[in-house]
């Protein structure tokens, strides 16, 4: 019998987000590899969900990846899932998948939410194209680069940031384009959910203590003014 690895995409925050196939998957598995089990223990919990954990996260992907492939390849199925939304897109998979590829094991998306489709829907801001960033870096030199490269890039830019530097954030793209369109994603799906849109010299001029997981979305006013004239 052929195993099957399958990425199970999580709910964000409302576990009503779940979809039906991403509850049939986790059910059926031999083994769930979670990002943080105390986290996807509680998801499971809620659905009564008894499946067997194991941990499988950045800092030990590198050491599990080889027995996960291992255990697929002996005929069992493993799910793959992140602490909150799809394995792989800021969270961990893609060295998974990449063995899983190179062991001729085809792995199985099971797709659903994702804190970067939700806010690219929900920034109001041109998308037709589009890219993602990442997480912004810490480091000060790092920052302004990475910033540089959004602005100069020409489509609307989409990165994670903590709730701890966001306002350092919104001040340095003032600073770079004041005029630049921006939206800040906050608490996506939860009860605290928020989204606020304007200029990056609007946003910046918020005075306010920030909480909660955050995406931000920034259309560089460049790309503005070619449109208008377009």
């Amino acid at each position: 019998m052929d195993g099957k690895l399958f990425l199970v995409s999580t709910p964000i925050g409302n576990l009503e987000d779940i979809t039906l196939r991403a509850l049939n998957i986790l059910k059926s598995v031999d083994l769930i590899a979670a990002e943080d089990t105390r986290h996807t223990r509680q998801l499971l919990s809620h659905f009564d969900i008894h499946a067997k954990l194991e941990s499988c996260h950045a800092f030990n992907e590198h050491s599990k990846v080889d027995n996960l492939i291992e255990f697929v390849k002996a005929g069992h199925s493993l799910a793959l899932v992140s602490d909150a939304g799809t394995p792989s897109v800021a969270d961990p998979g893609f060295l998974l998948v990449r063995s899983a590829l190179a062991a001729g094991i085809e792995p199985v998306v099971i797709p659903g939410v994702s804190a970067l489709t939700f806010s690219v829907t929900a920034s109001a801001l041109p998308v037709d194209k589009f890219a993602f960033w990442g997480f912004a870096p810490v480091k000060p030199g790092k920052r302004g680069k990475f910033f540089a490269r959004i602005l100069a890039d020409g489509r609307t830019g989409f990165f994670f940031e903590s709730p701890f530097r966001i306002g350092r954030t919104l001040n340095e793209l003032a600073a770079l384009s004041p005029d630049s369109k921006v939206a800040v994603i906050r608490e996506a799906t939860k009860i605290h959910e928020e989204i606020l849109r304007g200029s990056a010299a609007e946003l910046a001029a918020l005075k306010r203590d920030w909480k909660g997981e955050i995406v931000v979305g920034v259309h560089p006013a460049e790309a503005n003014s070619n449109e208008d004239n377009e």
